[in-house]
């Protein structure tokens, strides 16, 4: 099959999205936490004048300018979120939230933030009953607010994504979670599968080949789910439905020109940035390795400039079999896993039991995208 035509996005200039947490202050105490949440604001959180300083940072990426999504912690916990949603449409930033479910998102807060410019928001869902999702998020009471903020969301015209954890706990229960979606206008759906940081050190990832399986259902059901079905820190799901347009007759051009493509590509740090609550910038929020500091440094000149960076935009030089496979440009893997599994970013994905053809001994390496 050879090796396959990227396709031509310029994420060495601008990431796709920023994800920025503004406060790690939450009032759930979840098992997955990448945050490790706590009640209260951490001392060090950027001060207001230092927020709207990197909203202008943020701008100096150029057009098209990057997505920023507010996320937490919990964001409804920060001081001045209203101010820095109206703050970022006036820099001509596009703005979503990433609120926890607890009693400060209520239908009217929600129809607030669509005043203001937030244009989606995500919610979790991690089971499709009280017992199950409530059992993750450690706050009885919680699978009911969920779906009750939903049905807000979808009453006040503001766009949802539901994202939910895939452990070996959640896995089973994933099917009966896409029939309960089935009820609401969702925009798309997003299964997480754990990276072991934070509190989520403590659950079990599925197998490679469970997850495998997993992808190939979901990539199937996908085809003709009423929303989007993508993944967060599985990026073998692409070139898996990469592998199902191949075997349809599609060619690599048309693959790569098809809305199938969207997000193709994108990764830690290659399409994405993450800003901590005290100023930060790492590849993602579930790759911990600081770059800098939005204090000393602009966020376009870390993105841009930082070794780290730099490699992780280089997935042709990756290590042993995410580095010698051909769907390296599309996927290139979670960096976030092989860092919390080997130390090393730029690692295999130990997630993916996909053997590259360049390492069956009978075809040549592929070449350099």
């Amino acid at each position: 099959m050879g090796s396959v035509t990227p396709i031509n996005w310029a994420y060495d200039r601008a990431p796709m999205i920023v994800y920025w947490e503004l406060t790690t202050a939450c009032g759930l105490a979840c098992r997955h936490c990448r945050a490790t949440a706590q009640p209260d604001p951490a001392p060090g959180e950027l001060t207001h004048d230092e927020a709207l300083h990197v909203l202008d940072q943020i701008t100096g990426f150029g057009q098209p300018a990057p997505h920023v999504i507010f996320t937490g912690g919990d964001p409804l916990r920060r001081f001045d979120l209203d101010e820095l949603i109206a703050q970022a449409g006036e820099r001509g930033l596009g703005v979503s939230l990433a609120p926890a479910v607890t009693p400060l998102l209520t239908r009217q807060r929600l129809a607030d933030l669509k005043a203001l410019g937030v244009q989606a928001i995500s919610l979790s869902l991690d089971g499709s009953t009280a017992a199950r999702h409530d059992g993750i998020r450690q706050v009885p009471g919680t699978f009911d607010a969920t779906v009750q903020a939903l049905a807000d969301a979808n009453a006040v015209g503001t766009g949802v994504q539901v994202n939910t954890l895939v452990t070996d706990e959640t896995a089973p229960d994933l099917p009966a979670v896409y029939e309960l979606l089935q009820h609401y206008d969702v925009m798309q759906w997003s299964l997480f599968f754990l990276i072991p940081v934070g509190r989520g050190a403590q659950l079990g990832e599925l197998s490679p080949g469970e997850a495998e399986n997993a992808l190939i259902t979901w990539g199937r059901i996908g085809r003709t789910s009423p929303f989007r079905i993508k993944t967060t820190e599985a990026m073998q799901y692409r070139r898996i439905n990469a592998q199902a347009m191949l075997r349809s007759g599609m060619t690599r051009e048309q693959i790569g020109a098809s809305p199938a493509a969207r997000g193709f590509g994108v990764r830690d740090g290659n399409g994405v940035v993450f800003i901590s609550h005290i100023g930060e910038v790492m590849p993602s929020g579930f790759l911990p390795l600081s770059v800098g500091n939005v204090k000393d440094r602009s966020v376009v000149e870390l993105y841009r400039d930082s070794e780290l960076m730099r490699a992780l935009r280089r997935p042709e030089e990756f290590a042993g079999r995410c580095g010698a496979c051909e769907f390296n440009r599309w996927c290139g893997g979670s960096r976030a896993r092989a860092y919390a599994v080997t130390q090393d970013p730029l690692a295999s994905d130990p997630l993916c039991p996909y053997v590259p053809e360049s390492l069956r001994g009978h075809t040549p390496a592929p070449e350099a995208a």
